[in-house]
């Protein structure tokens, strides 16, 4: 079951949000085909997604967070919104490599480090707020710490973990962000650093069969960790017919002439869910008509 928490520790001096995202995962590397490294690195992002969304007050809120380093998977892009809901894609889902030195996916072979990780954070204001930092290590888990260390100036320890299974599906999947907050002592955010570095890996952790709280209540052991909220990450996408037809409009009449004239049927894909709308040469000779009523 997946799972979202808020917690706290020390006494509100330390803030976490933490996610296990294994269904979430899988249902999105499903329907993107996506090859293992691919998956690892599309489930990392989703992951923070989630988590990065559930951070926001407003049902209309939402933070984009896009990943470019130049590599072969041509970047990820994921939209969080409040309460844990994620879309995103992976621009290749083929993107796969040899395993890296350590034995494992490499995620930041595909991403590569030649690039910038983008936040855009809209809350319903005129503009959005847009912060870039260039690529860290192209894992995604430090990139988003060092994003929230310097953009944010929130010292910030991030991790981001996907198991793949050997029939490519998803075994395990999870991540969480811990966050000093103003004033804390510089003593316990070393004390958490030094804990984080000394037990194993989350992957490894929830494979073992712990929970996503288990692991926290782990690492916060004699901190008072106390829970906020709970809920469920949730994959979700907001296309609709109506939102393709007006993109398809968009290409202008002369274009939609075009393909009616050659009597043309066209099929479009949402990048989000891979969900594909049809239309006809009679629905294109309807949307022509409707563009000239106007």
């Amino acid at each position: 079951m997946d799972k979202l928490i808020h917690a706290m520790a020390k006494e509100g001096s330390v803030r976490i949000i933490a996610a296990e995202t294994t269904a979430l995962v899988n249902e999105a590397v499903k329907n993107h085909n996506t090859m293992p490294t691919a998956t690892a690195a599309y489930g990392r992002m989703l992951t923070a997604g989630a988590m990065m969304g559930s951070m926001l007050k407003g049902e209309q809120d939402s933070v984009t967070v896009q990943i470019n380093g130049g590599g072969i998977s041509g970047g990820i892009l994921i939209t969080g919104r409040s309460e844990g809901r994620v879309k995103g894609y992976i621009v290749n889902p083929d993107a796969d490599m040899v395993h890296n030195d350590l034995g494992k996916l490499n995620v930041s072979g595909i991403i590569g480090l030649d690039g910038k990780l983008t936040v855009i954070t809209d809350l319903g204001m005129k503009e959005p707020y847009v912060s870039s930092v260039p690529i860290y290590t192209g894992e995604i888990a430090e990139d988003l710490a060092y994003y929230y260390t310097v953009s944010e100036q929130t010292p910030s320890a991030v991790a981001l973990g996907v198991l793949v299974d050997v029939d490519g599906s998803v075994m395990k999947s999870g991540g969480f962000i811990i966050q000093m907050m103003p004033g804390a002592d510089e003593m316990l955010a070393d004390l958490i650093t030094y804990r984080l570095e000394e037990i194993p890996s989350l992957t490894t952790l929830l494979r073992d069969g712990n929970s996503i709280l288990e692991v926290l209540q782990f690492i916060f052991e004699d901190m008072d960790l106390q829970v906020l909220t709970e809920g469920t990450p949730v994959l979700y996408c907001d296309c609709s017919r109506d939102r393709v037809e007006k993109a398809f409009i968009s290409i202008g009449e002369e274009e939609l002439t075009k393909l009616y004239d050659e009597n043309k049927e066209e099929e479009l894909v949402c990048h989000f869910c891979n969900k594909k709308y049809n239309f006809t040469h009679i629905d294109i000779g309807n949307l022509l008509q409707e563009i000239r009523k106007h």
